[in-house]
């Protein structure tokens, strides 16, 4: 009675513990969605977003620019001469020039903006004061004369017309660039180049289409209560902290994490499994006894030791043997960063291997023998039997050992936190495996970094408990499937 008593208390502690955990989540994390609803309405009622449509197209131009610094880097590279060099550069100059006036009506329509969106917020701010006073029986404070809203957006709108006569101005400069472009002696900057023009001329063709936005542009278009939810779910940008706008999209922190679990188990699966059915079929006594406590033992490894060895070693093994001569064929090579996908990736393959290893082996072990020698009795060897017989029986035990080492491999946090290079972007994916070779930022690193720094209650601190309910939500899914297969498994050799 004593023991049954122990151990049913304790397991009534655990699920009141889950329980804990899962409630304080919900509740901290769901009145992001009010705080952020109230956000983008604002973010439309200042003209911010009017604002971001002109700037995007000047971000684009500068984006340009910053690939033909990059092609001039190509062809000076390659050993170009100094004549040619100038040429290009002058070019260069010219491109980056053009965009003057569409960068100083950014600066003019963003103060605008600004002041607007100060004046709103103070408004507000000196109106919940008034309520307050009042309820309180208090001498009512002078409210200060807020801007005149409609003039401050009739003002603002006003830069629609500008931008339509700079877009012309700017079409018309960059088409006469585009018409004259120099020549290149270097095969590799030429490709480039041509490739930087295709893109100036979609950029070109798009101006128009920005025109209209801002034709159409009304701030007093209703934003409705789902893009709430739609803007923290499909956003591509975690931007905190900003003078402008704060933006909590989990795109870039979702992919950054499955890119970086993919380079996990593309490792770890492979050696797991490997490890597990030569250990279980294949290894004498004496090497049972070496391997198994061998592997065992990397779980005991502490995450941050890993994560140094991760910096010291690994990332700069990596990038070192990018800018080598005999590995100049691979089309991203060479990298200039250490901390990337790759390296934190490697890193989290050496820690989910203990895991799936033991459960495959335990799945290995629970075959019954009689499937083993079934096939022996018919003639099959021990190769045969290990890839027709053994492996298909406990496929659902290792399909699971797989899905609890992804669950380990996505809840880690030091080991990315250190080599994942931890820049909030998605990879540039036209690259093709080079996406694997550039730095991301995850869920969890994100947590770990931020967590520390925010104000209680704030829409920052309610974003990052929003971001570990979706991590709780994969892990539990991931944890879920693995169970579900574990007892499919057992049913099937029961």
């Amino acid at each position: 009675m004593a023991i049954k008593t122990f151990f049913g208390s304790n397991a009534l502690v655990a699920i009141v513990v889950l329980a804990l955990i899962t409630i304080f989540l919900f509740r901290e994390g769901f009145g992001f969605f009010g705080q952020n609803l109230k956000n983008i309405r604002l973010y439309r009622r200042a003209g911010l977003e009017f604002v971001d449509i002109v700037r995007a197209q000047a971000e684009k131009h500068a984006a340009l620019s910053r690939q033909l610094n990059e092609i001039r880097m190509q062809e000076a590279g390659a050993g170009s001469d100094e004549i040619t060099l100038q040429g290009f550069d002058q070019f260069s100059t010219a491109f980056s020039d053009a965009a003057d006036e569409l960068n100083a009506l950014v600066s003019d329509a963003g103060d605008q903006a600004l002041a607007l969106r100060e004046s709103l917020l103070l408004s507000a701010g000196q109106a919940r004061e008034s309520d307050s006073s009042m309820n309180d029986d208090a001498p009512a404070q002078k409210v200060a004369a807020p801007l005149n809203e409609a003039q401050a957006i009739a003002a603002l709108k006003s830069g629609a017309t500008k931008f339509t006569q700079l877009a012309n101005s700017l079409k018309a400069k960059v088409g006469d660039l585009l018409t004259a472009t120099p020549q290149l002696k270097n095969a590799k900057a030429r490709v480039s180049l041509e490739k930087w023009k295709t893109q100036t001329r979609e950029y070109l063709a798009h101006l128009p289409a920005a025109s209209q936005q801002l034709r159409e542009w009304n701030p007093n278009n209703p934003v409705p209560a789902y893009r709430a939810i739609t803007s923290f779910l499909f956003g591509r940008d975690w931007v905190t902290a900003s003078f402008w706008q704060d933006w909590y999209g989990i795109i870039p922190l979702l992919v950054g994490s499955i890119l970086v679990s993919v380079v996990a188990l593309l490792i770890a699966v492979p050696l797991g499994v490997s490890a597990a059915i030569y250990v279980s079929e294949v290894a004498t006594r004496s090497e049972k006894s070496l391997i198994k406590p061998y592997i065992e033992f990397i779980s005991a490894i502490p995450s941050v030791v890993l994560g140094f060895f991760g910096i010291a070693v690994v990332g700069e093994a990596v990038r070192a043997l990018s800018h080598a001569s005999f590995m100049q064929w691979v089309p991203f090579f060479p990298i200039s960063e250490r901390l990337n996908v790759f390296t934190a990736g490697s890193l989290l393959a050496l820690m989910a291997v203990p895991t799936i290893f033991t459960l495959a082996e335990d799945a290995l072990r629970n075959v019954p023998r009689g499937f083993k020698e079934a096939s022996y009795a018919l003639g099959a060897n021990r190769l045969q039997t290990i890839v027709r017989v053994l492996v298909p029986a406990s496929l659902s035990g290792i399909i699971s050992a797989i899905l609890l080492g992804l669950g380990r491999v996505i809840g880690e946090t030091m080991v990315v936190l250190l080599c994942a290079g931890n820049r909030i972007a998605i990879p540039d994916f036209t690259q093709g495996l080079g996406a694997f070779f550039q730095p991301v930022h995850t869920m969890t690193g994100i947590i770990a970094q931020e967590m520390g720094e925010v104000v209680r209650s704030s829409i920052h601190y309610r974003a990052l408990f929003m971001v570990g309910l979706v991590l709780f939500a994969l892990t539990l899914a991931i944890n879920y499937v693995a169970q579900k297969l574990v007892a499919r498994y057992r049913m099937s050799i029961g």
